[in-house]
């Protein structure tokens, strides 16, 4: 809908425009989507039957909201998505610091115009897109910053005494008068800035260096907060807990498939690099696998979450990782590899916190155990699962690629492979072939190397091979061979 075109308080009488709060605007127009079946959040996955209906109750229920989860869980992304909730354009007196409603004007100033002009009053109009204030909430943020405090210059300027309210300043918050108003990780706010809130939540008042201001502010808060913020840097005072009305846990993703879907969204890809490297859906599912393994490794530190950036960072890292030796092989099209994985590594190793094994060990040897964790787990998916403890004489089905390195003294996979030379050499253990002919025989030809790959990875995993990282490549062997033969 474009702009309206009403440009006076006069013509906006005539029209059958009515006042109704923030609060009331959110819950009228989420009746409407529900009615309609239309989804009110879009672009968020895996929330529809946990979060998602605590949002919207809490949306029915004219609360202030309190989104409580670790780093990574779309906090921000959803009270954003609220802003689609609102109308699309509401009218405001023009030149307003506090967004007046022009039937329900609120500043000293929009009072003073209207009584002034009447109908003539000038009318401006506020998109729902400028509805939206956001503050972090760090240890510096002063009352000033938030709710507002006497200026000295502007009581200079206008010739005021310091007793009159036109020489205060507002802050963020009553400037932010009819939107909505999100305050982020907010036990990182001071206790005593907290406390400043509590009016404002309650009767929607405001107190400014003792001037006794009695403005009924529409705001709708979203706070947001990380729970061990709760115990490390933090937390949020009760009284003003008890003044939110709804607080909603958000999750990390529950399954693989969710996951991939964030990432691929969320993920920033070139469309060169769209077209030139080819991904796997072992490749994309191994990628999700590793920030699960990472939540439930003991080196990392699960209260402080892995955030879901991970997976996307390290996916666009897994991209650059296969375009850089496309460009370098002289390929134009490739496709993923195991070893591209190594080049996630950085973006692994930024997102986690290690507890103190996790430290001794060292972020980058954590980083390739969770990816090893991640072949082992999705292994026994596809293919039968390789037992720790097997009987003697038994066979199994990986016996005949075990056979086919205690026969080759080397194996070889190097990072500067071009795709001919790389598929030539997975083609050479034909033993690989046979088990994905015999195990996942619907599997495209287009996912059969990096399977074939995932393989070995995985053998070396279950220890049926050995494997040695070179400087220019990967080495591969049979695990007891090496010992016999003496290399």
């Amino acid at each position: 809908m474009s702009k309206p075109a009403i440009k006076t308080l006069g013509e906006l009488k005539k029209t059958d425009y009515k006042s109704r709060s923030i609060k009331e605007e959110l819950r009228s127009n989420l009746v409407k989507n529900i009615k309609a079946g239309k989804n009110s959040f879009k672009g968020i996955h895996g929330y529809e039957y946990t979060v998602i209906p605590e949002l919207e109750r809490a949306i029915l229920s004219k609360h202030n909201i309190n989104l409580l989860g670790l780093r990574g869980q779309a906090k921000t992304r959803l009270a954003r998505l609220m802003v689609q909730l609102l109308d699309e354009w509401i009218p405001v007196v023009e030149g307003s610091e506090l967004n007046d409603d022009p039937l329900k004007p609120l500043s000293r100033y929009a009072q003073q115009l209207i009584a002034e002009k009447g109908d003539e009053t000038p009318i401006g109009w506020m998109h729902r897109e400028e509805r939206f204030a956001e503050k972090l909430a760090t240890p510096d943020v002063t009352v000033a910053d938030l709710i507002g405090d006497v200026d000295p210059i502007k009581a200079a300027n206008l010739k005021l005494s310091y007793a009159d309210d036109r020489v205060i300043h507002f802050g963020m918050i009553p400037r932010a008068n009819r939107c909505i108003f999100v305050i982020n990780e907010l036990p990182d706010l001071q206790a005593r800035i907290q406390v400043a809130l509590f009016n404002i939540l309650q009767e929607g008042d405001i107190q400014i260096r003792g001037f006794k201001l009695r403005l009924p502010l529409d705001l709708q808060f979203v706070f947001t907060a990380n729970p061990e913020d709760y115990t490390n840097r933090g937390s949020i005072v009760t009284p003003l807990k008890d003044r939110i009305g709804s607080q909603i846990l958000t999750h990390y993703p529950e399954n693989i498939q969710i996951a991939r879907t964030i990432t691929e969204q969320e993920a920033k890809r070139d469309e060169r690099n769209e077209e030139q490297v080819y991904v796997p859906s072992l490749a994309k599912d191994l990628l999700e696998q590793i920030s699960f393994e990472a939540r439930e490794s003991e080196y990392i530190d699960v209260k402080s979450g892995v955030s879901a950036r991970m997976s996307i960072t390290a996916f666009e890292n897994l991209l650059s990782t296969s375009e850089r030796r496309a460009l370098m092989a002289g390929d134009e099209k490739t496709t993923v590899r195991l070893g591209d994985f190594m080049g996630m590594i950085p973006a692994i190793t930024g997102k986690v916190e290690l507890v103190y094994e996790g430290e001794q060990e060292g972020a980058a040897t954590v980083a390739h155990t969770l990816i090893g964790d991640a072949i082992q787990t999705l292994f026994i998916t596809y293919f039968p699962e390789i037992k720790k403890l097997e009987k003697q004489n038994e066979k199994s089905p990986y016996d005949e690629v075990v056979t086919w390195f205690f026969d080759q003294s080397d194996f070889q996979l190097l990072d500067d492979l071009n795709e001919e030379e790389y598929k030539k050499m997975l083609d050479s253990v034909t033993p690989l072939q046979n088990l994905i002919n015999t195990h996942q025989p619907d599997l495209p030809k287009s996912d059969q190397y990096f399977m074939k790959e995932f393989i070995l990875w995985a053998l070396v995993e279950f220890k049926k091979l050995s494997k040695y990282r070179m400087t220019d490549g990967i080495r591969f062997k049979d695990l007891y061979g090496s010992y016999i033969s003496g290399l």
